[in-house]
């Protein structure tokens, strides 16, 4: 099958690292650093295809109550990451989001954050939105929240103009990698009708082959919509 319909925004449920590790006698760490290394690769290999908008799923809100060693060192690959990334960020056009309740990250690392946002901001080529400490149902309630405290009526329209990812659209194909069949809390309201694909393929081992395996995969899929 040939890729004849590339998705304008994909997001991407990043799984597999820690068992990727284990496999190969490793601790998890291990594997979230080799899942860390392989997000440029992806990232590129989207944009290059014709991707407008990358949504990644890099910590949840739930990871928290993952042992401690491992959640630190979480935090300290995704500082590591944003520090080394913000430099490609602006020298491609690319624009920087982060998703998510940031206040309980560490300041160090909230402030990397906003700078990079800020600095990427007029950014028009590529969206890079990345979630961190993020929740779609939280996301929903949040957004739910602002509109009473607004005093705006509550209706599909008005929720979907005060999540987070408004302005870059609903994900037309949601991935996910490691085996698992199901959406984990990303981007539930967004994505509603997006097109799901599925692969057993754990994240470190997600190359640029396997990543154009799903844009062939959605280039064979009729989107209705509900309709017929």
């Amino acid at each position: 099958m040939e890729i004849n319909k590339i998705p304008s925004h994909v997001g991407i449920i990043m799984d597999g690292n820690g068992r990727w590790a284990t496999l190969r006698g490793k601790n998890r760490s291990y594997g979230h650093k080799k899942g860390s290394d392989n997000v440029d690769r992806i990232v590129s290999q989207a944009f290059d295809a014709g991707v407008k908008t990358l949504s990644l799923y890099a910590f949840s809100s739930e990871n928290w109550s993952r042992p401690k060693e491992e959640v630190d060192e979480l935090m300290r690959l995704l500082e590591k990451y944003f520090k080394k990334f913000i430099g490609k960020v602006l020298k491609n056009n690319v624009r920087l989001f982060v998703m998510g309740d940031l206040t309980a990250l560490s300041d160090k690392l909230q402030k990397i954050i906003e700078d990079g946002m800020r600095a990427s901001k007029d950014n028009v080529a590529h969206v890079l939105n990345i979630g961190v400490n993020y929740g779609g149902r939280q996301e929903i309630v949040n957004a739910v929240n602002k509109l009473i405290k607004s005093g705006r009526e509550v209706t599909e329209k008005s929720i979907s103009e005060n999540l987070y990812t408004y302005e870059f659209g609903e994900p037309d194909l949601i991935i996910r990698t490691g085996g698992e069949c199901r959406l984990s809390n990303f981007m539930l309201y967004q994505g509603a009708y997006s097109e799901l694909y599925f692969t057993d393929v754990l994240w470190p081992d997600f190359d640029e082959k396997e990543f154009d395996k799903a844009l062939e995969n959605y280039s064979g899929r009729v989107r209705r919509f509900g309709k017929v």
